[in-house]
């Protein structure tokens, strides 16, 4: 790994990969929907949208797709709460262009009244679409209360009324606020040109220095006094979505690597605890999941499952077991050995990709203090011991700070409570 500054503070960090011919390059942006007034709500990811709809010298997005295309590129964009992604991924022949496209998309769009008025409605029916799907809205859902009051809990898309209400010149002053270079990071992986820093020297010292205002004080969070909370959105469905949302850590804590190891025991593949009990042992859903998301200061750890609506009781009371064993008892020797050799095999998979060794690195130089090798985070993985993932446990998994959400064919939360038996 290779890291250094442009002169207008920018990092930029190359993660060489022997035996690869790809490149990708990743710029991440610490802006999403959580840095955003009311009126705004929806603004990281719009601007997301219509960095991708004509420059200066690439007027149209079929200017920009028509290039990508032509060599067969591998790209996208993201926007979360707290940052926002772009990436190419391209034969290792091809970073120069990747870099140009890139770099072009971001600092020269021409935000296009007629385009931008047109793509309002593309992000309305993105928005429907996944409000449609349970499956994913329950997310949103379980977000919303943990985070009510807070903008952590918005939706990353907006509603329909903001991004039919927001004005662009507002748009733009967000955009030059936020997207600035001590708010981003530029990564490089895969198969690295000889050239490579001249490039990104020539294509990304033009971006301002800028500051960006993220540390406003609406913006922090503080959790809520300790008491359950149940949301219902009926939907008349026969399987059921619940969620169960727990407070977890925020990105940078020093924690993070032990929760990740009880996610994956908990809830993270096919032999933890709630796929063995819930699916294979009781036939109770066909998905059922446990994982960790971070934002800057706070996370959710999510307990998820789709279930069949006549035995719900059962299927409640089977996920609330295992999570009560889990802080009261710990986990065995062997679910631990069996968790941190799982992470180590998937982590070395994951890396052998050029895109996934990008986001790697570039979340780490966005919003950690130092960046770590692979070595170094499998290094702590396997140093953690029995007594770590019990006390994590004991943290996070707080019964009586837990947030259910569920969509069903429920018409208050009395309804659910009664025939879910909690």
């Amino acid at each position: 790994m290779q890291k250094f500054t442009l002169k207008n503070s920018l990092p930029v960090l190359f993660a060489p990969s022997k035996g690869t011919d790809t490149v990708t390059v990743m710029i991440l942006v610490g802006v999403g929907s959580r840095y955003e007034y009311k009126k705004l709500n929806g603004a990281s990811h719009f601007i997301e949208h219509l960095l991708f709809k004509g420059t200066k010298r690439r007027p149209t997005t079929q200017d920009i797709t028509r290039e990508l295309d032509s060599i067969g590129a591998d790209f996208n964009a993201f926007t979360d709460k707290h940052v926002t992604g772009y990436y190419v991924k391209v034969s290792k022949t091809h970073l120069k262009l990747a870099l140009d496209i890139l770099s072009d998309m971001l600092f020269n769009s021409v935000f296009d009244k007629t385009e931008l008025d047109r793509e309002r409605g593309v992000v309305i029916e993105e928005i429907n679409m996944y409000r449609d799907n349970p499956m994913r809205h329950v997310e949103d859902i379980v977000e919303d209360e943990m985070y009510k009051g807070n903008t952590l809990g918005r939706n990353i898309a907006g509603t329909p009324k903001t991004m039919k209400e927001m004005p662009r010149d507002e748009i733009l002053e967000y955009y030059k606020k936020h997207y600035s270079a001590s708010n981003m990071v530029v990564v490089v992986s895969g198969n690295i040109n000889k050239k490579a820093k001249v490039w990104v020297e020539n294509k990304f010292s033009v971006v301002r220095k800028g500051k960006s205002d993220k540390d406003f004080e609406e913006f922090k969070i503080t959790k809520p006094k300790k008491s359950p909370r149940i949301c219902v959105e009926y939907k008349k469905t026969e399987q059921i979505q619940l969620a169960l949302g727990f407070y977890t850590y925020g990105i940078d804590s020093k924690k993070n690597h032990i929760v990740s190891l009880l996610s994956v025991i908990l809830g993270g593949n096919m032999s933890s605890r709630l796929f063995i009990e819930v699916r294979e042992r009781l036939g109770l859903a066909y998905f059922v999941r446990a994982y960790s998301h971070q934002y800057d200061d706070i996370g959710t750890f999510m307990i998820r499952a789709g279930l069949d609506k006549k035995r719900l009781p059962l299927a409640v009371k089977t996920i609330l077991k295992e999570v009560k064993s889990i802080i009261k008892k710990g986990v065995t020797k062997q679910e631990l050995v069996d968790a941190k050799t799982y992470i180590q095999g998937q982590f070395s998979i994951q890396l052998e990709d050029t895109y996934q060794r990008a986001s790697w690195y570039a979340t780490q130089a966005l919003f950690k203090d130092d960046v770590k090798t692979p070595a170094a985070y499998l290094k702590k993985i396997d140093g953690v011991t029995l007594e770590e993932i019990q006390d994590v446990a004991k943290e996070i998994l707080d019964l009586d700070q837990m947030t259910v959400a569920v969509i069903g064919p429920y018409k208050s939360k009395e309804e659910f409570i009664r025939k879910a038996k909690i």
